[in-house]
């Protein structure tokens, strides 16, 4: 058996803010494809059935599953459209420096929340 390096594994990298927010545009993209759809199929069905099954959509939503499964497909757009602007800087060449990498993860991240807590804020308030 020759003694060949081996390739690095998840273990030997250091975490940081710019692994999370990929994997978690990696997450969010795929439950917005998934969960997203699901609703966006049975809001749509109930406005094609009529009033008693938007009735039931309604019901559904306004419960508190319903908000939370509605506030993080709300989360999951808002952050992932701000991990794909992110993605857009680093494509068009700017951002690779490890400081200002950090500091536009952890920027992702927070205008992520921030922007959903301000769609839901509106929401309330309108």
């Amino acid at each position: 058996m020759t003694n060949r390096p081996l390739s690095p594994h998840l273990g030997v990298y250091k975490w940081g803010p710019h692994m999370l927010v990929s994997i978690l545009h990696r997450i969010t993209g795929d439950g917005l494809a998934l969960v997203g759809m699901v609703v966006l199929v049975w809001w749509l069905g109930a406005l094609a059935y009529g009033g008693s099954a938007y009735e039931t959509f309604a019901w559904a939503a306004g419960t508190p599953i319903g908000y939370l499964v509605l506030i993080g497909i709300s989360w999951a757009f808002f952050n992932h459209l701000c991990s794909g602007i992110r993605h857009f800087v680093l494509d068009i060449g700017a951002g690779f420096e490890l400081h200002e990498n950090r500091r536009f993860s952890v920027a992702t991240l927070v205008a992520g929340i921030l922007l959903t807590a301000a769609f839901w804020a509106a929401k309330v308030l309108l």
